[in-house]
């Protein structure tokens, strides 16, 4: 059987799959969104991969990913999560600069290296940003955890993940101490928009609600 062999291919499949592809169909036009590409491009890609079956595609009902589409997938995930805390532990980068890093290194790895890194690392089980790192089995197991934007007054939380595709919001986090393993307290879920004010080691903070919706928190 054939392997994904392009990046464009891989990064096609591991969108697919972080939108919900393999549990549920993705609007072409969300994945048009993701990779900032236009709609006859992703129609065009989803063809080749439909043809080589990592992917089941209906026109009109979307997009999902097939068995061997969703390793694919997750196997890019790991790689690229196992750079991205290599880059961040052993190497020092800051970890708003990890991602686009890994995002490029994430195709050239072999299989070897990717073994290495994982018992170098001490095979982890979360990269910098608190996402769970696939198990060299492939498989990854990921908590349905609640944004900060969902919680209510009163409530004490511990953040478990962040969004890291935003380089200038996890600086921002990093600046309020929002980082995975923080313990903080809801002092009020500011109506209109306005965001959720937080307790965090005795100071208070406002988290603007695009933040609190990028933060995953669990309820302590």
């Amino acid at each position: 059987m054939p392997k994904v062999s392009t990046v464009a291919e891989q990064d096609y499949l591991k969108a697919i799959y972080q939108l919900g592809g393999a549990r549920s169909d993705v609007a072409t036009s969300d994945l048009a969104d993701r990779l900032g590409v236009t709609p006859g491009s992703v129609s065009a890609m989803l063809r080749k991969l439909d043809e080589q079956g990592f992917v089941s595609h209906a026109k009109y009902r979307g997009v999902r990913l097939t068995k061997r589409g969703t390793r694919e997938a997750v196997e890019m995930i790991r790689h690229h999560r196992l750079l991205e805390l290599y880059l961040a532990k052993v190497v020092g980068m800051p970890w708003d600069k990890v991602h686009a890093e890994a995002d490029a290194l994430e195709h050239v790895i072999s299989e070897d290296l990717e073994s290495r890194l994982d018992e170098l690392l001490g095979f982890p089980t979360e990269d910098p940003h608190g996402h769970p790192i696939p198990s060299a089995a492939l498989d990854l197991v990921e908590n349905d955890y609640p944004a900060l934007a969902e919680t209510a007054a009163g409530m004490r939380c511990i953040v478990r993940r962040v969004g890291d595709r935003d380089p200038e919001l996890l600086r921002h986090l990093a600046g309020l101490g929002i980082t995975p393993g923080t313990k903080l307290s809801v002092l009020e879920v500011i109506p209109f928009s306005g965001g959720v004010r937080v307790r965090i080691k005795g100071t208070e903070h406002i988290v603007g609600l695009e933040a609190a919706h990028a933060v995953a928190v669990e309820i302590s």
